[in-house]
């Protein structure tokens, strides 16, 4: 069976629920990738409110959508990684709280751990999201760091998320964690690296958005070739690298949408990623997960971004052709 088309719903967060569920069912979308900010879905009032969550399912299901992924990346970042002012506007304020770090690190487990229970209460099976990381100030700035300090920041961020893959395993669900620049994962060899650090836990296993190995000169083919049975959540976005000898690929702290950016975020099948070899090899690792369509063009108007993108996924996504039998003949 063709895998189920999410809309992400992360970009759209200035919309109420009730508004972009419509124009996600009437775009041809099969269910939400349902995300913990606006009000899309609030997790104090899942946890502490009996009908929350079954309302929200019920509403979203009268439109044939399902909610297979909870996303929560933003407070993702305050368990895994450093805290300073730059997560102070987009973590909830009761999890910021004063700010002191310690604080916010745990208020930000006790969140996430919330966001598993919530999960389990609307039939969700995967959670996606950042992860922060101890190491990424390390990654491109002098001085390199020794293994002693990998090993030691990579224990730590096992310290700080078995909590919360100790509530996944209980509530029989995935975590899949984004792998892209500023997480503890961002390329193929850190990612091996943190696996071998969890001592292959279940429960964790990786976000796939091909763009962000794209543009760093990864191939998201060897990725999926090396992870396929760990990859829980792939991500449908696209982009383009325009490097003039003047661009670079970190960004020059350009926004998006600025043509002296060396890459820019595309509308899926607008950019340069080879989807085609993409889905050939979630075929070849039996991917049977969500396909969800983020939407992130800066240069293109979401609504038209969001339809045309579901139809481009319904033509890209393809089942692979049964396997022979290897005792019989061609």
């Amino acid at each position: 069976m063709p895998r189920p088309i999410l809309l992400f719903t992360g970009p759209w967060a200035d919309l109420p629920l009730e508004d972009l569920a419509a124009q996600a069912a009437e775009w041809g979308y099969q269910g939400l990738d349902l995300c913990c900010w606006g009000d899309h879905f609030e997790l104090q009032r899942a946890l502490g409110q009996e009908d929350y969550a079954t309302s929200r399912l019920e509403a979203l299901r009268r439109l044939d959508l399902d909610v297979p992924v909870l996303s929560n990346h933003r407070v993702g970042l305050a368990v895994g990684g450093p805290i300073d002012h730059r997560l102070r506007d987009v973590l909830p304020d009761y999890v910021w709280g004063d700010g002191d770090p310690l604080g916010v690190q745990q208020r930000a487990t006790e969140e996430m751990i919330a966001t598993c229970q919530a999960a389990q209460r609307i039939g969700a099976a995967v959670v996606a999201g950042w992860t922060g990381s101890p190491l990424w100030p390390w990654v491109m700035t002098p001085p390199v760091p020794s293994p002693q300090a990998v090993a030691e920041g990579l224990r730590e961020f096992v310290h700080r998320w078995l909590p919360v893959l100790d509530v996944c395993r209980d509530c029989g669900l995935r975590f899949a964690a984004e792998v892209c620049p500023g997480q503890i994962a961002f390329d193929l060899y850190s990612a091996e690296a943190v696996l071998d650090a969890l001592h292959g836990r279940e429960e964790f296993g990786f976000s796939l958005d091909p763009t962000h190995l794209h543009w760093q000169g990864v191939d998201p083919v060897e990725f999926i070739r090396r992870f396929g049975e760990r990859i829980y959540h792939v991500q449908i976005n696209d982009l383009v690298i325009a490097l003039n000898g003047r661009s670079g690929l970190l960004g020059s702290y350009l926004p998006q949408g600025d043509m002296r950016r060396g890459w820019q975020s595309r509308c899926p099948g607008r950019g340069g990623l080879d989807w085609e070899s993409i889905i050939r090899a979630l075929n070849a690792v039996g991917y049977e997960g969500v396909l969800s369509v983020e939407i992130d063009d800066p240069g293109m108007e979401r609504g038209f971004a969001a339809e045309e993108a579901c139809r481009f996924v319904k033509r890209l996504d393809f089942e692979p052709a049964p396997r022979p039998d290897p005792g019989g003949f061609r």
